[in-house]
């Protein structure tokens, strides 16, 4: 499906080109998820990049292709809001993994779109997985159904991410509301006493983290107050703080003030981004300087005339999908219920919602936008 947006459906304002090194990318098309006044929260893909799954405010998952937008089905048996999904990767790809407000993680097989039971996240025996209750880390293995640990004295506040580290997946990585990064070993009967490895005190609740590097011994951390920090969790070092991440990734471009971070996003060894967004739902592929001087850079990649309000997740292909994906950057999802499909400028389809170099156009605000993004918890 085809969107073209017409200049006077939108105010515009007057502002000076991208410039030219910036890679544009244009709305190909989007698919409403729903009608009412919910919104995507999170989209992941399969391995094979043959499905991706879009957890909504309306407590359910819906699957799609990446590749067309075709819609597969909707995953529904959560009561409460669903935090995290993740697909199984290998043979059990078709396993989608949910876990909710409600107190309950799922398990999905994206075939038939009923619960299953087989869970595959970590550890040393791919036997593991972990997740945040409150201040608690829970344990369980999946093939004996059963948890196996609890930790409850490491953090004091809600843990807001769990992670295990890719290459090291017996290593694992916690944040919380309470400021602190923990790494966990988790071989052998996992406690808090023995598999605390180190810790790290970032200050201020935490929003988000990833690992990134040649050996994943990099981290990075997006706070709910938007500073941006990197560290090496192997060494438990600083490498670079943001305090004021929003105002130097706003300096760098020409459209509204960055209100909010989405994300991060590395390709790839050492490289990083962080990807800033305006309430009013253009966003930007900021390029993060960690080594020496510290800096945000101008964007090497903006998305603008695709949402209508604050951008939640943000779903970029591979570079090595080929075929019917030939040019096409990625998934956006956001507050305004939309799922935007974005190609670069180099495709042969085109609409008038795309960014070129030499536009003068940029959204403009608009008179009735909120200002700050809703908080559904």
């Amino acid at each position: 499906m085809e969107v073209e947006i017409e200049a006077s459906e939108m105010e515009v304002e007057e502002q000076q080109p991208i410039p030219s090194s910036t890679k544009k990318f244009g709305l190909k098309d989007y698919i409403q998820t729903n009608y009412g006044d919910d919104y995507v929260f999170q989209i992941v893909p399969t391995d094979d990049w043959t499905s991706m799954a879009v957890s909504l405010s309306t407590n359910a998952v819906k699957l799609y292709s990446p590749m067309t937008g075709q819609y597969f089905g909707e995953c529904k048996g959560h009561s409460s809001t669903i935090n995290h999904i993740s697909f199984s990767g290998g043979s059990n790809q078709h396993v989608l993994h949910s876990c909710s407000s409600d107190g309950t993680i799922r398990a999905w097989d994206t075939r038939t779109f009923q619960q299953v039971f087989r869970f595959s996240f970590g550890g040393s025996d791919d036997n593991l997985l972990a997740a945040g209750c409150q201040s608690q880390i829970l344990f369980w293995d999946w093939r004996n159904k059963k948890q196996v640990a609890c930790l409850e004295e490491s953090h004091v506040d809600d843990v807001t991410q769990v992670h295990f580290v890719p290459n090291h997946q017996n290593k694992l990585a916690s944040a919380s509301a309470d400021g602190l990064i923990c790494i966990f070993d988790t071989n052998g009967d996992i406690n808090d006493d023995d598999h605390l490895e180190s810790v790290i005190n970032v200050g201020t609740s935490i929003a988000k983290v990833g690992v990134f590097g040649d050996s994943y011994e990099k981290l990075w951390c997006l706070t709910n107050i938007e500073t941006l920090s990197v560290w090496d969790w192997k060494e438990g070092t600083n490498e670079a703080n943001f305090e004021e991440a929003r105002s130097l990734a706003s300096e760098s471009w020409t459209l509204d003030h960055v209100d909010y971070f989405v994300d991060c996003h590395s390709s790839g060894g050492d490289n990083l981004w962080v990807i800033g967004g305006t309430n009013a739902g253009s966003i930007g592929y900021f390029p993060v300087k960690y080594k020496g001087t510290a800096m945000i850079g101008p964007p090497e990649a903006v998305l603008g005339g695709g949402h209508m309000g604050v951008v939640r997740s943000i779903l970029p292909m591979p570079s090595m999908q080929s075929g019917t994906a030939q040019g096409l950057f990625g998934w956006t999802g956001g507050e305004d219920g939309r799922l935007c499909c974005w190609k670069g400028d180099d495709s042969p389809v085109i609409s008038r919602s795309w960014i070129s170099s030499t536009s003068t156009l940029a959204l403009k605000v608009p008179r009735n936008r909120k200002n700050s993004r809703r908080c559904p918890y």
